[in-house]
C-alpha cells in the first residue's frame, strides 16, 4: 500500500514533517515568531530539520559521495606581492591550463574590508526571517534579491543554500536599491566591491600576458564589465550526503573571485574525473575562470566545474564575485591565438547576452556544458 504522504506534493509534505500551516516556530535571532508559510521559502529561518525535506534529496546516482572526494593537495598558489609579473603570468597560465582555478595571496584587498564584508555577510544572514523575507524574489532577472537554491522556478531537487544576489556596478546605480539592514551594509558591501573589481582586473590583465597577448586585449574584448556578487549561507544541513549546496557547474561569466570560510570547508573542484576539497588557505581568494574566458582562450583555458558541499555541524558562508562581459561584446578569441599555431577558432561569436540567456534557461545540475551550444 502506498501512504498518503507519499503521493503529496513536496511543499505539502514539508507541513506534515513540520506541523500544520499555522504552527508558530521561535526564530532565535528574534524575540517575535515566525509563521512556517513564510519561512518554508528560505532554509536560512532558524527552524532546525531532523531530515531532509524530500524536494531536497537527490537521486541515489546524483549525490556527492563524500567518502570518495580527497583533498586537492597541490592547489596553485600564486603570491601577488612578488616583484616579478613574468612570474605570476607564467604560475597564473599554468594554473589555467592544469585546474582552471588557482588562490592568489598578497592580493592587495586590505585584511580589515575583508573582514567587515565577512562580518556584514552573517549580520545579514541572522535577522529575523521576516525581514529578509522584505527582499525574496525568484525573479533572475531581478538586480537585488533574496532568493534560495538556484532557479526554484525550474528546478527539480532543490539546494540546501539561500543567497543574497547584488549588482555591483556601476555601485553608484546598484547601491540605492541594496539592503540598509543592517545599517553598516552599504559601506562595508561596497568597500569591497570596489576592491576586488580592482583584483578582477589586474587578474585579467596577467591571464591575458599568460596568452602570449599585451594585457589589455582580454579586458578590450569583454568591455565594460558589469559585476555580481552572490553571498552565499549554506545553513547546517541534517543528511549532508544526500543533498548539494550547489551541484557541479561552471560559471557563466568571465571570472569569478570567491572569498571562502576561513572556518568551514565546501567547495570541490574537478580534475581528472575526480572530485577533490579544496580547503580554504589564509588570507586568499580562489579564482575561477569562467565560460567567457575558456571561449576567449580558444579553449586553451578551461572552465572549472564546481560544487559546494554542506555539512551537519556547521553553517558556511562564502562571498561570490563576478566580472561579467558587456551585454552586447562579441566573445571570440583573438586572431593572434587562432593565427600562431594555425587552429581555427573553437567556438562560434557570440554575445554575452545571448549565452546568458541560454544559461538561464537550463537547470544548473544538467551535465552538458552550455558552452557546447556555442562550438563551431
Amino acid at each position: 500500500m502506498i501512504s498518503l504522504s507519499s503521493q503529496l506534493p513536496c511543499d505539502i509534505k514539508r507541513i506534515f514533517q513540520l506541523g500544520p500551516p499555522n504552527l508558530i516556530t521561535p526564530h532565535p535571532f528574534s524575540s517575535g515568531t515566525v509563521p512556517i508559510q513564510m519561512a518554508g521559502k528560505v532554509i536560512s529561518s532558524g527552524i532546525r530539520y531532523n531530515t531532509l525535506p524530500e524536494s531536497y534529496v537527490r537521486p541515489v546516482t546524483d549525490r556527492p559521495n563524500l567518502s570518495l572526494v580527497s583533498d586537492c593537495n597541490d592547489v596553485p598558489v600564486i603570491d601577488f606581492g612578488i616583484d616579478d609579473r613574468r612570474l605570476i603570468s607564467q604560475q597564473i597560465g599554468d594554473a589555467c591550463r592544469r585546474f582552471g582555478f588557482f588562490q592568489v595571496i598578497n592580493h592587495g584587498v586590505p585584511d580589515e574590508i575583508v573582514e567587515k564584508m565577512q562580518e556584514i555577510g552573517r549580520e545579514f544572514f541572522q535577522l529575523p526571517v521576516e525581514e529578509k523575507m522584505k527582499l525574496y524574489s525568484e525573479d533572475p532577472s531581478k538586480t537585488m534579491r533574496l532568493s534560495t537554491s538556484f532557479n526554484v522556478q525550474k528546478e527539480q531537487v532543490h539546494n540546501w543554500r539561500d543567497y543574497l544576489r547584488l549588482h555591483c556596478y556601476p555601485l553608484d546605480q546598484y547601491t540605492p536599491e541594496w539592503p540598509s539592514n543592517p545599517s553598516s551594509f552599504k559601506e562595508y558591501v561596497g568597500n569591497y566591491c570596489r576592491e576586488v573589481r580592482e583584483l578582477g582586473m589586474r587578474v585579467l590583465e596577467f591571464i591575458s600576458e599568460s596568452l602570449g597577448l599585451e594585457k589589455e586585449v582580454i579586458k578590450n574584448i569583454l568591455g565594460d564589465q558589469g559585476q555580481h556578487m552572490a553571498i552565499n549561507h549554506y545553513p547546517v544541513c541534517p543528511e549532508p550526503e544526500l543533498t548539494y549546496g550547489l551541484p557541479g557547474h561552471t560559471d557563466p561569466n568571465a571570472l569569478t573571485i570567491l572569498l571562502q570560510d576561513a572556518l568551514v570547508s565546501g567547495l570541490q573542484v574537478l580534475k581528472d574525473g575526480q572530485w577533490l576539497a579544496v580547503r580554504p588557505h589564509p588570507n586568499a581568494f580562489v579564482i575561477n575562470i569562467g565560460d567567457q574566458l575558456e571561449a576567449v582562450s580558444n579553449g586553451e583555458y578551461k572552465s572549472v566545474w564546481h560544487r559546494a558541499v554542506v555539512n551537519s555541524d556547521k553553517p558556511r558562508m562564502s562571498i561570490a564575485s563576478f566580472l561579467c562581459p558587456c551585454n552586447d561584446s562579441i566573445i571570440s578569441a583573438p586572431q593572434e591565438l587562432t593565427e600562431k599555431d594555425g587552429s581555427k577558432p573553437v567556438f562560434k561569436k557570440f554575445t554575452y547576452a545571448e549565452y546568458y540567456k541560454k544559461f538561464w534557461s537550463r537547470n544548473l545540475d544538467q551535465k552538458d556544458h552550455c558552452l557546447e551550444f556555442f562550438k563551431n
